[in-house]
């Protein structure tokens, strides 16, 4: 049993959390969610495990929920650029102001342990050719604006009581069952399986460090794990760098799993031209025995065989459960969620019994 044997994880329910807190069961780990239950029904695949989850606004936490945990990996977010777009509050008050509230809850609660999912998105376009983690931070949307501004803020709460670490992902892709369809691999396989082709709308060239949603898992317990004084109020590209792709690349990858797919580019006018190429030396310094098992190229043939596995129509791959920003519109729409984007009373007990 580990040492650190008992961790909440917020947002067990989401693209990341449905993996990683059932593999950190698998490794001895006692497991608690928190999870307000936003995406609890968006499913594509079974459930890998049953997690005793905390149905709760992360808003609304207290320091009672808080104690008696060894860490907190804080993965709860709104999790992508169109969600802050749409409303810049909500991220704001979610991703910034939610995190620091979190963060101060778990030390006055004695959590010595707090491990931050962040972005390598905070680069923003960088103008280096690799960015590692003294690189200025240039965050271009609310969204790595909200990461940047809880990094900084966490940074300051760090002592001799209260270890944060910062996990800056890559883009994170591969099968969940809580499936995201609205990041850059993922998305070019459900159109590569559903349609036979794949547009490229950018001129290709832009950078991405992409990284496989198991690998994150392995790679947050690995900080988990590690010495203290190894990742104390330290912040860490999480990725190797043979895992940098440029757009297009990842275009012909895609393309590549599915026989006889189409793959066009045609560059649009204000396409996504954030550009960065992360540099992974510390990660691989300061855990020289961990390896990135998933490549680009793995990831897509996993998703083409579960594609097939579930017959994949184009219909469920467009389907609104599986686009962040489609979700929480028709939660608004449909009046689950209210203007703040809490459940309201009609809807709350339904909405989060069903996770």
């Amino acid at each position: 049993m580990p040492d650190n044997k008992r961790i909440l994880i917020t947002g067990n329910n989401g693209y990341i959390g449905s993996v990683m807190a059932p593999w950190l069961q698998r490794q001895g780990f006692d497991v608690v969610g928190l999870d307000t239950g936003y995406f609890s029904a968006c499913t594509l695949v079974p459930d890998l495990a049953e997690v005793p989850t905390i149905h709760q606004d992360l808003r609304e936490v207290t320091a009672k929920e808080l104690t008696g945990f060894d860490a907190v990996i804080h993965l709860a977010a709104l999790s992508n650029d169109p969600i802050g777009n749409l409303n810049e509050a909500w991220t704001r008050e979610i991703n910034s102001q939610g995190t620091i509230r979190l963060a101060k809850l778990a030390k006055l609660a004695g959590v010595p342990r707090f491990i931050f999912s962040s972005s390598c998105i905070m680069y923003g376009t960088s103008e280096a050719a690799v960015v590692d983690e003294n690189a200025p931070l240039a965050p271009r949307t609310e969204y790595a604006r909200s990461k940047v501004e809880a990094e900084t803020a966490l940074r300051a709460l760090a002592d001799d009581r209260f270890s944060p670490t910062f996990c800056r992902n890559g883009t994170v892709y591969g099968l969940s069952p809580r499936m995201r369809f609205d990041t850059v691999l993922n998305d070019f396989m459900g159109n590569a399986f559903t349609t036979g082709r794949i547009v490229i709308q950018s001129d290709g060239t832009p950078w991405r460090p992409v990284v496989h949603v198991q690998d994150v898992a392995r790679a947050f317990q690995a900080v988990l794990e590690a010495p203290l004084e190894a990742v104390h109020n330290q912040a860490f590209n999480v990725g190797a760098d043979k895992l940098n792709h440029q757009i297009r690349d990842l275009g012909q990858i895609a393309a590549q799993s599915v026989p006889g797919c189409e793959l066009a580019s045609v560059p649009q006018p204000g396409a996504d031209q954030r550009t960065y190429k992360a540099d992974f030396a510390k990660f691989k310094r300061t855990f020289p025995g961990f390896s990135f098992r998933w490549t680009a190229t793995d990831g897509a043939r996993e998703l083409y065989t579960a594609f097939q596995r579930i017959g994949l129509r184009h219909d469920a791959f467009r389907d609104k459960r599986f686009t962040r920003l489609s979700w929480l519109r028709h939660l608004l729409d449909s009046g689950s969620v209210d203007e703040s984007l809490r459940w309201t009373e009609i809807t709350a007990n339904v909405s989060r019994n069903r996770a």
